[in-house]
């Protein structure tokens, strides 16, 4: 019988603790759940050494109506962090709680290098996102790149050698496309085209980084570069329309038309 009554005597203990326990929790649900615990602030800030230029509290409230769950100490971090990542302009977001009732998100916007097929464009990562166009700035002018799907890395790091090696020539890239045969066209800042041949860099199964490839690429490229001061020499620096690089050994070019000669007026 002794026995039985410690058992009893525990079993009693056991069960005030446990209701002891659950007011408790009934304190805290109530107090978690008072209206001062409602989300009532959202504070933007950048990355550090960084600015804001396209994100602004007007945006992300009218992207973010009514994807956000929970109070002050129930809302998921995670769920809100993936929330402001879809936000137009919103590259990455960190989240976290400021008492009572805030979120502070700081954001690392996109840079927008170029533009990106119909409507999109990429940035300085070679990922592709979407966002108003309309929203860069006005003295803003970004090159034209298209390409296949999956080819985002590759055409960034050619866009980059290519500048490199226009550069001295004063000209940059303002158009950039990878066709689906894998060959390149380029407009220059100058207007004049280029058709390069098959990329080998493209045709590699992780190609994002633009690196397989690399030589065969600029070889041609490198060859027209140092032959344009002869090229202006010959041509009495009449302007290039186009220059086809596909050649193995050299390249073809095609001038622009002469202008038509002026006739002299009859005298009456």
């Amino acid at each position: 019988m002794w026995n039985e009554a410690r058992t009893i005597n525990r079993l009693a203990n056991t069960l005030a603790v446990m209701a002891v326990l659950a007011v408790l929790a009934g304190c805290v649900y109530w107090v978690m759940q008072r209206p001062m615990f409602s989300l009532q602030a959202i504070e933007l800030e950048p990355t550090r050494n960084s600015s804001l230029r396209y994100v602004t509290p007007e945006n992300v409230q009218a992207s973010i109506a009514s994807k956000l769950s929970g109070n002050f100490f129930t809302i998921r971090l995670t769920d809100a962090q993936a929330v402001f990542e879809a936000v137009p302009w919103v590259r990455a977001a960190s989240v976290r709680r400021i008492w009572p009732n805030t979120l502070r998100v700081t954001v690392e916007e996109h840079q927008p290098l170029a533009l990106w097929n119909q409507n999109q464009m990429i940035n300085t990562w070679g990922q592709v996102f979407t966002a108003n166009q309309g929203e860069l700035d006005d003295d803003v002018s970004l090159p034209q790149f298209e390409g296949p799907e999956g080819k985002e890395g590759l055409v960034v790091s050619r866009y980059a050698e290519l500048e490199r090696w226009f550069a001295p020539l004063g000209l940059t890239i303002k158009e950039l496309s990878l066709n689906n045969r894998l060959a390149w066209q380029v407009t220059l800042s100058s207007g004049m085209t280029l058709a390069l041949a098959r990329d080998p860099g493209a045709e590699a199964a992780d190609s994002q980084g633009g690196i397989p490839g690399a030589l065969p690429f600029s070889q041609g490229i490198e060859r027209f570069v140092q032959a344009m001061p002869q090229i202006n020499q010959r041509t009495g620096g009449r302007a290039l329309t186009h220059a086809d690089l596909r050649y193995p050994n050299g390249f073809a070019i095609t001038l622009a038309a002469l202008p038509e000669p002026t006739q002299p007026k009859k005298k009456r």
